[in-house]
C-alpha cells in the first residue's frame, strides 16, 4: 500500500460512518511494544504479530464475527424500541395529518379566496376537481387604471411594480371589508366578486365608494413611488347569474367565475372612459339594492354596452347619503 500502513488505513475506516464499527486485526512483524500501542490507539480490535498461530487466529476472527452479530442484533433491537416510543399513537397522526392540511390550506388562501375555496373544495382540499362548479347570482366589479401603459413606460420596472402592489394591497382590503373577494388580478386591472345573498349589490356600491377613499389616501403619499400624478381608476359593476367553478384539466386547473354578468361589468368600466365618471352600475345592480336610498346616483344613458344586444340603463354612484357619512368622504370623484 504505497502511502500509507495498515495504521492509515484503520483510520480510514474509523472515519467512514459506514465501517466505523467493522472489525480489524492487525496481523503484522511489527512486534515492539510501540506499533503494539498504535495498533489500539487507532482502535484496532486485536493486533497479531508473526509467526502467528493460526488456531488462533481463525478461532478470534469466529468470535469477532460472532460478537459483531450480537451487536447487529442488538442495535436493531435497540432501533425497534426506540420507533415505539417516539411513534405517535393514532390521535397524534391524525392531528400532524390536519395540521399539515391547515397550513397547505392557509397558503392556498394566498391564492383562492376563501368564499372561493368554499364552492370549489366544499369537503376539503381533497374534494378539488377540475369541472366542480356551482351557479349563483353574483354582482361582479371590474377596475381598471387610467393610463396605466403611460405611467409604466415613465418609470423603472421595478417602481412601478412596487406601486401597484401597495396599491392592489389597499383596493383588496376596501373590497374584503366589503364582503367582497378578487377573482383575478389582469395586469392593472382587478375583477371583484360579491355573493353575499340578498347584499351582494349593496356590497359592491359600498366597496366602490371606499376604494375611491382608499384611492384618495394613496394619491397624498404617490411621492414614494415617483408617481408625478394622480392615480385615476374607472369602476364598472354588474349584476348577474355566473358559474363559480374550477377550469381546465387534471395537470393544471384554475379556479374562475364566468358569465355573461363578466362580460357586462368589464364593458361598463370602458364606459367610464367615454362618460367621464369613475363608477357606473347597471340597471340590474339598482334592482337589486335592498336600501337604494343610501346611495347617491344619477341616470346617465339608456345604451347597449359593446357586444351586446339589448340596451340597458346606466347609472353613476355620486356617493353615499348615509348619515353616517359627510363631506368629502360620501363622494366618488373622477
Amino acid at each position: 500500500m504505497p502511502g500509507m500502513d495498515g495504521f492509515d488505513v484503520c483510520r480510514e475506516l474509523r472515519a467512514d460512518p459506514q465501517l466505523q464499527a467493522i472489525p480489524v486485526i492487525f496481523l503484522t512483524a511489527l512486534s515492539d511494544g510501540e506499533s503494539h500501542l498504535m495498533g489500539l490507539e487507532v482502535m484496532g480490535d486485536d493486533y497479531f504479530t508473526k509467526p502467528v498461530d493460526q488456531r488462533l487466529l481463525i478461532a478470534r476472527i469466529a468470535s469477532m464475527l460472532q460478537l459483531q452479530q450480537l451487536r447487529d442484533v442488538q442495535g436493531q433491537i435497540a432501533s425497534v424500541q426506540s420507533s415505539e416510543e417516539t411513534q405517535p399513537d393514532l390521535n397524534q397522526q391524525v392531528e400532524m395529518v390536519e395540521q399539515v392540511n391547515e397550513a397547505l390550506l392557509e397558503k392556498l388562501r394566498l391564492f383562492v379566496p376563501d368564499q372561493l375555496l368554499s364552492r370549489i373544495a366544499p369537503a376539503g382540499l381533497d374534494s378539488i376537481q377540475v369541472g366542480s362548479a356551482t351557479e349563483a347570482e353574483v354582482t361582479i366589479l371590474f377596475s381598471d387604471i387610467r393610463e396605466f401603459t403611460a405611467i409604466a413606460e415613465s418609470q423603472p420596472a421595478s417602481e412601478t411594480f412596487d406601486w401597484l402592489n401597495a396599491f392592489f394591497k389597499r383596493m383588496d382590503e376596501a373590497i374584503k371589508t366589503h364582503h367582497g373577494f378578487i377573482d383575478k388580478y389582469l395586469g392593472d386591472a382587478i375583477m371583484a366578486v360579491f355573493d353575499r345573498p340578498d347584499h351582494h349589490a349593496q356590497d359592491a356600491l359600498t366597496a366602490a365608494i371606499a376604494m375611491q377613499q382608499t384611492l384618495r389616501d394613496f394619491n397624498l403619499e404617490r411621492t414614494r413611488f415617483n408617481l408625478a400624478d394622480p392615480i385615476r381608476i374607472g369602476v364598472g359593476i354588474h349584476t348577474g347569474q355566473a358559474i363559480i367553478g374550477t377550469l381546465g384539466s387534471e395537470q393544471r386547473m384554475d379556479s374562475t367565475v364566468i358569465g355573461d354578468v363578466v362580460n357586462t361589468a368589464a364593458r361598463l368600466e370602458e364606459l367610464t372612459k367615454f362618460y367621464g365618471c369613475p363608477v357606473l352600475l347597471s340597471e340590474s345592480v339598482m334592482e337589486q339594492l335592498q336600501q337604494p336610498e343610501l346611495f347617491n346616483v344619477q341616470w346617465i344613458d339608456c345604451v347597449a354596452p359593446r357586444g351586446k344586444q339589448q340596451q340597458s340603463d346606466l347609472y353613476q354612484l355620486l356617493g353615499m347619503r348615509s348619515p353616517a357619512c359627510s363631506g368629502a368622504h360620501c363622494e366618488v370623484r373622477a
